[in-house]
């Protein structure tokens, strides 16, 4: 599994632009599932009067696998290209994917945003950009998908104007167009996905051409170990068992690590014994991969969901107060001090209050347009002193990045996004 160096990708845009599709024809012309699987989920699908979701199931099947529990490489799936192996993450639904794409894939190290062609981009478009990029994912692959279905099938003047307005919404969010590859693919039809297609000759290269020319992340190895937990089982003869994916640094049997911050808020110490990844035992495990492993000394009602694993000498930060930059992203009403809504932050979901409204900020340049602001409202910037109603790990971005972006959403939507820049209280643990 070390032989090749190992991406994390998770496709996101809005609903029904073909996600799940693409994800199912990937893995299939790839050759990391059968066509006989894809040929029973294409009878299921006619008989249930959807014909054209046999692609979907594939990812579906995976879903209710994540949901029953019964692996610990629970929402992923891996393939290979001739260069990479990646770790597809699944992101299906809107509004799973806000929350998926928050609690245990914010780090993804590239995405792929699906776009339909016949569609154009529509508001969650622009607000799955605005999410990758303040979550951190810095490269991206724009897939203009169901080019079967334009007007003119696979007519490259779609495609053209298509390209055009995402590479104008492109800078707004932070992206440089420059960076991002955009292609033109018919995922159900598997028109230039894995191979090239004469009705899309005029494509410049394939979907999984453009895989290819993603960049692995930097080894994190020698930062200290940030581990959030995403469950904790209690497998029978084992003990408990908390599953996660490792952010940086490395894990290996005997390392000793504190869990903060627990159910006891002061954390928990325990001394790993056994570390488990795609079903089989390692010798150690290191940033990128999704982990089980069994502690010496904790037992499953000492920790939960939420908290995060580090070396006892270097714990996770514990914050009772800190400092952000926030974007407001979709707001019906506006944001004022006082209000709570709910914060997703890698693993861990704390309802958290807007403490002060420090400055508005000008989104293009940064710079400060207002200090101490009555109401923040949709589109804008600000720094924001943030106060978690019970203490929650989160890390300043020059520190550890990786662990520093939150989500907030509030009425079943993500109303804004955001950073930690400054821990300004913490919980001793």
């Amino acid at each position: 599994m070390g032989e090749k160096p190992h991406i994390n990708l998770v496709f996101i845009g809005h609903v029904d632009h073909g996600k799940s599709t693409l994800v199912g024809r990937l893995l299939l012309d790839s050759g990391s599932i059968s066509p006989h699987l894809i040929e029973k989920y294409r009878k299921e699908a006619t008989e249930r009067g959807k014909p054209g979701f046999e692609f979907a199931y594939v990812m579906d099947g995976l879903k209710e696998e994540r949901e029953r529990g019964v692996t610990i490489d629970v929402a992923h799936k891996r393939f290979d290209t001739d260069k990479y192996y990646f770790t597809i993450i699944d992101a299906p639904g809107h509004r799973d994917f806000v929350k998926n794409m928050i609690t245990g894939t914010s780090q993804a190290d590239a995405g792929v945003l699906v776009v339909a062609g016949p569609e154009g981009i529509m508001a969650q478009t622009k607000e799955h950009l605005w999410l990758a990029k303040v979550l951190g994912v810095g490269q991206l692959i724009i897939a203009i998908n169901k080019m079967d279905a334009t007007s003119s099938p696979y007519d490259e003047k779609v495609f053209q104007k298509v390209s055009g307005e995402l590479k104008k919404m492109l800078p707004m969010v932070g992206y440089r167009p420059d960076t991002v590859t955009i292609v033109p693919v018919s995922a159900l039809k598997g028109d230039n996905v894995a191979g090239p297609s004469e009705n899309i000759g005029w494509a410049e290269g394939t979907f999984l051409k453009s895989l290819d020319s993603l960049k692995p992340p930097q080894p994190l190895d020698n930062m200290p170990l940030r581990l959030p937990v995403q469950d904790v089982y209690n497998i029978t003869g084992v003990g408990a068992v908390p599953v996660g994916r490792i952010e940086t640094g490395m894990l290996r049997p005997g390392d000793k690590v504190s869990i903060v911050p627990s159910r006891r808020y002061g954390g928990v110490v325990g001394e790993v014994r056994s570390i488990e990844m795609h079903h089989e035992m390692v010798d150690e495990a290191h940033v990128g991969d999704n982990v089980g492993f069994n502690l010496r000394g904790i037992g499953k009602k000492d920790i939960r969901r939420g908290d995060v694993a580090g070396p006892i000498d270097n714990p996770p930060s514990v914050a009772k107060k800190f400092k952000a930059q926030v974007m407001v992203i979709n707001h019906p009403n506006v944001i004022t001090e006082g209000y709570t809504p709910v914060f997703h932050a890698h693993t861990c979901q704390i309802a958290c209050r807007f403490s002060k409204l420090l400055a508005r900020l000008d989104p293009r340049t940064g710079a400060v347009a207002e200090e101490n602001p009555d109401f923040l409202k949709t589109g804008q910037a600000a720094i924001v002193e943030i106060t978690p109603t019970r203490p929650m790990v989160i890390e300043e971005q020059q520190k550890v990045k990786q662990l520093s972006s939150f989500a907030i959403r509030d009425m079943g939507q993500t109303v804004a996004a955001g950073v930690c820049i400054k821990i300004l209280e913490k919980l001793e643990t």
